[in-house]
């Protein structure tokens, strides 16, 4: 019994020791702040209806940095754009649409393609200077001559180097110019194909628009008219394909020189 009395006395005078230490902070009020007696001294919020309206002030927004950056003009002033100032921008939506769009009028000419070069292959085109080794022809069809594409081929040869048909077909045109001087426009039976042969010195004896050439035919002679350079006679020789209304001025220049380069 002696122990279990020591046992109460001394849990009693625990608890009085915790309370001592713990129940006067909990139970005693702390120091009034700033923050406590201002809001100690606001009324109270008047109740909010359920079905009132809230106001909501707008948020201010700040500018796109795309849109400013890429503006879009008005239809009416699109137009071509300079190129753009930032590395790397691209100014594409600025290009009037109707720039792409081809004219109403156009009428293209046809593209030569691997067939045209195989049909002309099996005609066994000659070469259209007389005596000129193949192992001497150079392929300067893609030059730039000045602003414009040479698209042809140049064959030198002495003047006066007779200059013979390359294919059978008609004369058809026969033609002076400034830049091609005394030229020849033969097509070949089927009327797909020009063959031209320019800066000529003179023509054959004989030869007429309309008249029909046999393959090694004599066409003209080797010469400096027109803008050749005086002192570089040649042959300036391409194939044109014709457009559909075999118009001999129009038409699509071919590159001869695989036709011998590649036999």
């Amino acid at each position: 019994m002696k122990s279990v009395a020591v046992f109460i006395v001394g849990f009693v005078a625990g608890g009085a020791v915790a309370y001592a230490f713990l129940g006067r902070d909990v139970a005693a009020p702390g120091p009034r702040t700033a923050d406590s007696a201002a809001s100690s001294s606001l009324p109270p919020a008047a109740p909010v209806s359920p079905n009132a309206a809230v106001s909501v002030a707008p948020v201010p927004s700040s500018p796109d940095p795309v849109a400013a950056a890429w503006p879009t003009p008005p239809a009416s002033e699109l137009t071509w754009p300079s190129p753009s100032a930032i590395p790397g921008d691209s100014t594409d939506h600025l290009m009037d649409p109707k720039a792409f769009a081809p004219p109403p009028d156009l009428n293209p000419a046809e593209q030569p393609d691997v067939s045209d070069f195989s049909r002309l292959r099996s005609r066994g085109l000659r070469v259209p200077v007389e005596g000129f080794e193949v192992a001497r022809l150079r392929d300067n069809f893609a030059e730039r001559r000045g602003p414009r594409v040479h698209e042809a081929i140049d064959l030198l040869a002495p003047r006066g180097t007779p200059v013979l048909a390359v294919d059978d077909g008609m004369v058809k045109k026969l033609f002076s110019s400034a830049a091609g001087g005394l030229t020849v426009y033969q097509y070949d039976p089927g009327e797909t194909y020009s063959y031209y042969y320019a800066h000529l010195d003179r023509y054959a004896d004989g030869l007429a628009e309309g008249k029909f050439l046999k393959k090694g035919d004599r066409v003209g002679y080797v010469g400096t008219t027109g803008n050749a350079p005086p002192g570089t006679p040649h042959l300036h020789f391409t194939i044109y394909k014709l457009p559909a209304d075999k118009k001999w001025w129009q038409g699509t220049p071919i590159n001869p020189y695989p036709l011998w380069a590649l036999r």
